[in-house]
């Protein structure tokens, strides 16, 4: 254990800086919406609305040192459900700032380390020509194998491209099969797009970790690298926290962003309703059911309603509307699983799971199947919350699911699907 002290934050004073105008701490009705919509309720002996009241009474030590701070996924269903508004997510992002370095989770701290430790951004540490390299040898192999696609592209650092394309590092270091799906629905509708050398990865822990300097870095490392290629469309993927760490820095720290940062959810629903992705359900013909995980970092914190009702229009599209069950409550409303704000990677593995338990008990509601979810810290942690506590689902993809329907997903490209669809379409 580090001998490090932790400085003591003024609570009261920070948390009356963040009120929205108008609303006052004094008006507070201690309803217990927060506390009651919080999975992280009861972990380390602490819930939202206990944080604000002891901020209240001055108890600046004991928030200042509680490890609750890192068991919270800051994923703002409190503030959507709280009355006046308030925003204790970000009392906790002051709190995590505060601990010294060698207190806070290794895991999530190495991570940032990694991630500002090559051009590439990678929390996994994957160099430049590393990437280049996976990026370029995959493509070569997909092309000889499946010949419909002899003249599939996977562009890197190709100037004036409309999407510059992130990846999460968890495909090129050690499932790089799963970019393929992508690839080819990029091919299909015929999209202009790029990778790029530098800053192509779609992870920044280096924000949970409450570190803004070295969250600005890294932003400031994929916004001059989408600058210098003069893209449009700063396009993420199946990830949810990237799209947040970059919008929000972006808006932060007042960067100069010569491009849009958009949601490729958003474009998946665009490309079904154009005709250019003709999906269908018609291979669902055994009523195989899914539901959808909303990830907080791209609905509830960021574009809202309108991106969850974009994936249910996809999903629905894919696997039939009869043939999907929302968790309830879902959309903005929607619980986090537990998988995001660096929980995953804290070491606080039982607090973890004992988060995810409500997610767990959502999804078995559902009697679903599959979730489908475009978010891999969901996608890891709902699978393991799964194993843990015996659910029977399998957790995927939407680009598994959109190039299964399409009757192009590759033998070696369903990783994620069980036994009731490994076979469709061979």
């Amino acid at each position: 254990m580090s001998d490090a002290i932790t400085p003591t934050i003024n609570f009261k004073e920070k948390a009356i800086e963040l009120l929205p105008e108008g609303a006052s701490f004094d008006a507070c009705l201690t309803c217990g919406l927060c506390s009651s919509g919080c999975p992280a309720s009861g972990i380390e002996n602490m819930d939202p609305r206990k944080f604000i009241r002891m901020a209240m009474l001055g108890m600046n030590k004991e928030l200042s040192t509680t490890p609750w701070v890192w068991t919270c996924t800051q994923c703002k269903r409190c503030q959507h459900v709280c009355p006046m508004n308030i925003d204790i997510s970000q009392l906790v992002f002051l709190a995590r700032g505060n601990w010294p370095k060698e207190k806070k989770p290794n895991g999530i701290v190495r991570s940032c380390e990694l991630t500002r430790s090559t051009d590439s951004t990678s929390a996994m540490g994957l160099p430049p020509d590393d990437f280049v390299f996976v990026v370029n040898d995959v493509l070569e192999e997909v092309r000889e194998q499946q010949p419909q696609f002899k003249d599939m592209v996977a562009p890197i650092d190709k100037k004036g491209a409309h999407f510059f394309v992130n990846q999460n590092s968890r495909e090129p270091m050690s499932e790089p099969d799963e970019m393929v799906p992508l690839w080819k629905i990029f091919h299909l509708v015929g999209a202009d797009w790029t990778y790029a050398s530098k800053g192509w990865a779609a992870e920044n822990f280096c924000m949970f970790s409450g570190d803004e300097e070295a969250w600005y870095d890294v932003i400031k490392t994929r916004v001059d690298a989408t600058n210098e290629l003069e893209c449009a469309v700063w396009l993420n993927t199946e990830c949810g926290h990237s799209y947040y760490t970059m919008w929000n820095a972006v808006n932060r720290f007042g960067m100069e962003a010569n491009f849009r940062v958009e949601s490729l959810v958003s474009y998946y629903a665009k490309w079904i309703r154009e005709g250019k992705l003709p999906v269908n359900a018609d291979w669902n013909t055994n009523n195989i059911k899914f539901t959808v995980q909303d990830p907080c970092q791209i609905v509830r914190k960021a574009y809202g309603d309108s991106i969850a009702d974009d994936l249910r229009f996809v999903a629905k599209k894919l696997v039939g509307e009869e043939n999907f069950i929302d968790m309830q409550p879902n959309r903005s409303a929607n619980y986090c699983c537990g998988g995001g704000g660096g929980f995953l990677q804290a070491g606080m593995t039982e607090h973890r799971r004992t988060y995810g338990k409500r997610k767990f008990d959502q999804i078995m509601a559902t009697q679903a199947d599959y979730v489908l979810t475009p978010c891999h810290n969901c996608h890891s942690q709902m699978e393991d919350i799964g194993h843990h506590y015996g659910g029977a689902y399998n957790v995927v993809h939407f680009w598994t699911l959109i190039c299964l329907s399409l009757g192009i997903l590759g033998e070696n490209e369903r990783t994620y699907l069980g036994p009731d669809l490994a076979n469709i379409g061979l």
